[in-house]
């Protein structure tokens, strides 16, 4: 199966959807800030390498408990952040198409479906809690978790905006990185 390779968040999405959705939600909720603590006391213990970033995220994605119906402020968030995709990835077919993202799995399902790609491979992060059931998907857990449910792929093209995304743009016959709006080719030699 021959497939293009799409990072999420600062590639195709103008900025970072995760926090953008704090944001969003946070314009609901104000009682969330009294979470702004315990989540900087996470990253800080992050960056200490104490704890790993998927234990970080959990302690960021705490604030979930806050709402009732999360698929709904999703919707409704995408409603208003669509605008944000950039226009050459809405200039696309995207059926051969895999976009693969650090950033929860039921934030970015929404608008993965209205592009009718070809599949999303993101963090599965339970939308109650904030838990995460599987570690993040960064770096090399998103080679990990592409080879494992397609194990006889073939990647024609990768696009990122991050060299941490190095493992998935290596396997890409055509690596390309993406900053801000201007996307250039990158010499990866296998």
């Amino acid at each position: 199966m021959k497939v293009n390779l799409y990072d999420f968040d600062n590639t195709i999405y103008h900025g970072d959807s995760s926090v953008d959705f704090f944001l969003f939600c946070l314009r609901k909720k104000p009682k969330m800030l009294f979470l702004l603590p315990k989540m900087g006391s996470s990253f800080i213990k992050y960056r200490l390498h104490i704890i790993d970033k998927t234990a970080m995220k959990e302690t960021i994605f705490s604030y979930l408990k806050y709402f009732d119906n999360i698929d709904d402020l999703v919707r409704r968030f995408w409603l208003k952040h669509r605008s944000k995709i950039k226009e050459f990835f809405l200039n696309k077919d995207h059926a051969q198409d895999i976009i693969i993202s650090a950033s929860p799995e039921f934030l970015l399902r929404p608008i993965a479906d209205s592009f009718n790609i070809r599949d999303l491979i993101a963090s599965i992060v339970d939308k109650k809690t904030g838990h995460f059931q599987m570690p993040n998907c960064h770096g090399g857990e998103k080679v990990r978790r592409l080879k494992a449910k397609y194990p006889e792929i073939e990647v024609l093209e990768a696009y990122s905006d991050s060299m941490s995304d190095l493992p998935i743009l290596t396997l890409a016959e055509k690596a390309y990185k993406v900053k801000g709006f201007k996307i250039s080719p990158l010499n990866l030699k296998k």
